[in-house]
């Protein structure tokens, strides 16, 4: 019975990634819509690619109706510039990563994204950051309209392609509140890790099922068990 263990990405896999990022959803804005939008005064953390976006284009003045038009194509185009921006961000991988997701590897896990970045973005993260091998699946922001819909998707995929049992342990690990609240919507376990912006005791206060400060304090053995 292999266990399904689902991670966040920025916070949580990788910090402090650069400006690459935002500056790809800002330069999207201006070429598709001709509108001067910004992150700036959005609280980005936690949020899904799509809804920062509309949030930018909100503020830089765009109607809802043409937000809804033209989001599809700023979408497309964000994920294909922050292809040809992102950096190696090798170092930029948080303390313990590449040792967890290595060990849970060897001993059969099944391993998965979710996470608010747009696919494109999200992979292309990973491959910069040398953990796309371990991973199998994600789901993206462009894919649902909450954090714990794409964790319920990434849980119906992964039951659908016979790659864990309905019993199988199943857990998302997250630096943000919003990574303990898709966790509870998706009916699984959480671990909350002090990676991100967000400060251990105010993660203390949504109740994970975990809380560490990094990943080197996380024990693979009990992702593996139920």
């Amino acid at each position: 019975m292999a266990s399904l263990v689902l991670f966040d990405i920025d916070g949580t896999l990788v910090s402090r990634a650069g400006p690459h990022h935002r500056q790809a959803l800002e330069d999207a804005c201006l070429q598709i819509t001709g509108l001067s939008a910004t992150t700036q005064g959005i609280p980005v953390q936690g949020m899904l690619d799509g809804e920062i976006l509309r949030q930018m284009l909100s503020a830089a003045g765009a109607a809802p109706s043409a937000i809804r038009a033209a989001l599809p194509a700023v979408m497309t185009r964000a994920q294909y510039l922050y292809s040809r921006s992102c950096p190696e961000i090798r170092d930029k991988v948080c303390p313990g990563v590449t040792e967890l997701l290595t060990a849970l590897r060897r001993r059969g896990a099944v391993l998965g994204l979710v996470t608010g970045n747009l696919s494109r973005i999200a992979w292309k993260k990973m491959a910069r950051a040398g953990l796309k091998p371990h991973f199998t699946f994600g789901a993206f922001a462009e894919q649902g309209p909450t954090r714990g819909a794409l964790a319920r998707l990434a849980v119906r995929h992964a039951r659908a392609q016979n790659w864990v049992a309905r019993q199988s342990p199943i857990t998302l690990i997250g630096d943000h509140p919003n990574d303990i609240k898709a966790a509870r919507t998706a009916g699984i376990r959480s671990v909350a890790v002090g990676t991100g912006v967000v400060a251990l005791d105010e993660l203390a206060l949504h109740q994970p099922d975990r809380l560490v400060p990094d990943l080197r304090a996380l024990d693979p053995a009990w992702l593996l068990s139920r």
